[in-house]
């Protein structure tokens, strides 16, 4: 399997409402380049052949012209629009990743707003997914988690060496990960119906991928640039590295 392609699914569609701003998160400067440049930069620097982009229909242009081909990112092989929610926009990504392999591929799907990933930690999780399948990027829990109820009062305290805090990108050999999402994506209503909701890949494996997904370390600096504190986290992370 070790000739199989490698892709990435890289995800820009959000609209980022809690950072404040007009412009997306994916497409603020960090440095003097877009936030989305520096994950695209690794890929594109790495073992990964194929990158497929998804963002808002209106952003493709933007992409394409003032990301891609501004700063060389010839491994983004397609641009495509996302969907509603993130999964949908997965699901977007995975149809066109459908087109570029025989199904033997390991897809790597990552949040543009994570500008910290590293080879290192694609290298990881490469070998991960190789063995078991699966390889998601996570980092063990710090601080003590509290499950609550409704009205915030505590229900459970779990065991906090069994607690991790889940990363991405999370991999997948491609025939496990499009299946469960093609069912995730017809069975979409009655889940909603039962107050079900996906927020990210390893969810969608666990309910319909019929195997165990595994958790490989990452890196506590691969973040996800969410509010404005965010930013300030990310502008000292860029001046230790540079």
């Amino acid at each position: 399997m070790n000739d199989r392609k490698q892709i990435a699914i890289v995800l820009a569609a959000g609209k980022g409402k809690r950072m404040g701003t007009q412009t997306a998160k994916q497409f603020l400067p960090l440095r003097d380049r877009p936030i989305l440049y520096y994950s695209l930069r690794v890929f594109q620097d790495s073992f990964i052949d194929d990158v497929i982009l998804v963002t808002g229909e209106d952003e493709i242009a933007y992409c394409r012209q003032e990301i891609a081909e501004k700063y060389g990112l010839s491994k983004v092989r397609a641009i495509v629009p996302g969907g509603r929610e993130r999964y949908h926009s997965v699901y977007e990504g995975l149809k066109e990743v459908r087109k570029l392999t025989d199904h033997t591929a390991a897809v790597y799907i990552h949040d543009g707003t994570r500008p910290f990933i590293t080879e290192n930690i694609l290298l990881r999780l490469k070998e991960s997914v190789e063995q078991y399948g699966s390889a998601v990027a996570a980092m063990p829990v710090k601080d003590t988690i509290k499950l609550a109820d409704q009205d915030g009062f505590v229900t459970a305290t779990p065991d906090r060496t069994k607690t991790w805090q889940v990363q991405t990108p999370q991999c997948f050999d491609f025939d496990w990960i499009y299946p469960a999402y093609r069912r995730l994506i017809e069975e979409e209503e009655p889940l909603l119906a039962k107050g079900v909701h996906i927020t990210d890949d390893a969810m969608a494996a666990e309910m319909y991928g019929g195997g165990k997904v595994h958790l490989v370390e990452a890196d506590y600096r691969n973040i996800k640039i969410t509010t404005p504190e965010d930013m300030a986290v990310a502008e000292r992370f860029l001046q230790d590295i540079f």
